[in-house]
């Protein structure tokens, strides 16, 4: 289906469309770049595909083709920095992660390994390359004894893109239960979840254990922690953000359903230190304690969050202060767009918006339907 605008949100009606057709004129969804390399720009997603699942790319007008097939529900991608390569792992307690080829047919040959946890682990959803491509990072949990009411120490395993991705390093991740990972600034940023909220280990749980560990990017030791206050004990640390020039964020699900309002963004300092995003009780309600992924726009001065049990994506500037919110049912993918104040949110139900983000408020810049079943993350490539 084409794309269409559809106003949504807090602007001005006049000066919302006004910068929505500015947008759409100036950036890579106009027609003139249609035919552009799919390797150098676009967005990779998770999805639901028929009766299994795979990864999927996503090209300037949001018409999705698939990269590569699974079996398995798949959570987070990512792409190489440096060549064709991309990674999706498996959800946790996830047994595989795909590397797949983007230059080749995802239905025929596209995958060019399946990779396994360490002996005694499984993965927690997400994985990195390193900024030079060289090396790919994984989050892998030890399985607990039986019975026991925690999530699992988490490790940080080192592969080798040239080795076949052999494990050629190990590091503590700082926490129980890791979940997201990336370099930020000069430090790799690990959001150790604690116990998962919705999990087994979960049931009849109020304080999650949860942490962010910030480590030496070479060496993996431990450079600084953040924790949450103790009237936020009961918050999962979970998914990552950065700006590109050291600033990031981390967002956050909530193991209690007791409606009370929490903050479910904070911000990270440089020694670890974290601080909560600020919005109305209202906003924090709205999002139903559960962020499912977080992204800076491509100027770094705003952050926004998707909740699929909120239904809705909401914006803030990157200081903290509230902007706005536009709904998109069951949407959890998100990512930068193309241009300043923009990001893309894929929902469950195959919708892709274009979110557009500015001092007015925010709003629904573009649309597109009839897509897969997106999951839970989209990532910018090019």
């Amino acid at each position: 289906m084409p794309l269409g605008l559809d106003h949504a949100g807090l602007m001005g009606r006049r000066h919302f469309l006004l910068g929505a057709a500015t947008l759409l004129a100036s950036s890579p969804l106009s027609a003139a770049t249609l035919g552009a390399d799919p390797l150098a720009e676009g967005w990779l997603a998770t999805a639901g595909m028929g009766e299994g699942f795979g990864a999927v790319g996503l090209d300037t007008t949001f018409a999705a083709t698939t990269e590569a097939q699974s079996a398995t529900r798949l959570h987070g991608i990512e792409a190489s920095p440096t060549g064709p390569l991309a990674v999706a792992v498996g959800r946790r307690p996830g047994q595989i992660a795909l590397v797949f080829d983007r230059r080749k047919d995802g239905q025929n040959g596209s995958i060019v390994a399946t990779l396994a946890p360490g002996a005694g682990r499984v993965f927690s959803g997400h994985a990195r390359f390193t900024a030079d491509g060289r090396l790919l990072l994984t989050n892998e949990i030890e399985r607990p004894g039986e019975g026991a009411h925690v999530m699992g120490r988490g490790v940080v395993a080192v592969r080798s893109v040239d080795g076949g991705f052999a494990i050629v390093s190990e590091w503590p991740s700082g926490g129980d239960g890791p979940h997201d990972l990336m370099q930020s600034g000069a430090a790799l940023v690990v959001a150790n979840g604690g116990i998962e909220p919705n999990t087994p280990e979960a049931r009849d749980a109020e304080v999650t254990g949860s942490s962010v560990c910030l480590l030496d990017p070479a060496s993996g030791a431990v450079r600084g922690e953040g924790r949450l206050s103790q009237d936020l004990a009961s918050l999962s640390l979970r998914h990552l953000a950065r700006d590109g020039r050291g600033g990031t964020v981390v967002a956050a699900q909530d193991l209690l359903k007791d409606g009370e309002a929490r903050p479910l963004l904070f911000r990270i300092a440089a020694d670890g230190a974290l601080s909560a995003f600020d919005a109305p009780d209202a906003e924090w309600r709205a999002l139903r304690g559960y962020v499912g992924s977080v992204a800076f726009d491509p100027s770094g001065r705003y952050v926004a969050c998707a909740s699929p049990r909120g239904n809705r994506v909401a914006v803030w500037q990157a200081d903290g202060r509230f902007v706005g919110a536009v709904t998109l049912t069951d949407g959890c993918g998100l990512a930068a767009g193309r241009e300043a104040g923009s990001f893309v949110a894929a929902s469950g139900y195959g919708e892709v918006i274009l979110v557009s983000a500015g001092p007015e408020g925010v709003g629904i810049a573009a649309r597109r339907t009839g897509g897969p079943r997106f999951d839970n993350h989209l990532v910018r490539i090019g």
